[in-house]
């Protein structure tokens, strides 16, 4: 088996790879563990997880690094080029979450969710880092890293900009070196919630 890192665009025949990768990586996650505290983890991988891959592979797209074929860090970016999109999500999530008042992960989920439509940035279009998460037994091996890199040479040669939001600082120090630069304000969920940092990429 190869150990060359590289990054490439995952397809519809990854999925599996897919979701073995992320179900290892996703669960500590800073904000999906605050979605999911004291609630099975088991609900998000197996109801949630599959429909945010099956939506990057069918509109957006997937970003994977790993060597010998295998995914040892994977990213999902989406393509933002209205406010109706984000308006949609948070519409959505508030929904699901006004059926089951009592789950508190959708609760969280909309208030997140509703936060994040709120303060996106209102310059379209741009590319959203919705996700991006490296396998345990991976991780400081440059994986996540390598797919900023990749990322952000393509976006800067085609002329558009990115967005993201970090959960921790040791994240925002990464992405900073990969040109990300803080905007706006922090914004701090509640139960002892993650800080979320705004972070934009000028092409």
């Amino acid at each position: 088996m190869g150990t060359e890192l590289a990054v490439w665009r995952a397809e519809k025949n990854d999925f599996d790879a897919l979701m073995a990768a992320l179900r290892e990586a996703t669960p500590d996650e800073a904000v999906t563990e605050w979605i999911m505290r004291d609630h099975p983890m088991d609900q998000f991988l197996d109801i949630y997880l599959p429909e945010i891959v099956e939506r990057g592979l069918d509109g957006d797209e997937i970003w994977v690094a790993g060597a010998g074929g295998e995914i040892w860090a994977a990213s999902v970016w989406q393509a933002v080029d209205s406010v109706d999109r984000l308006i949609a999500d948070a519409a959505t999530a508030r929904e699901y979450a006004e059926r089951a008042p009592d789950v508190r992960p959708l609760q969280r989920s909309a208030y997140v969710t509703e936060l994040l439509a709120r303060e996106h940035p209102r310059r379209f279009p741009h590319r959203y880092l919705e996700l991006i998460v490296t396998v345990a037994q991976f991780r400081g091996r440059g994986a996540g890293a390598a797919i900023l890199r990749h990322r952000t040479r393509a976006l800067a040669a085609a002329g558009m900009p990115a967005y993201l939001e970090a959960s921790t600082e040791r994240s925002s120090r990464l992405y900073a070196r990969e040109g990300f630069v803080r905007i706006g304000e922090t914004h701090t969920l509640p139960e002892d919630g993650p800080t979320l940092i705004p972070m934009w990429f000028e092409a």
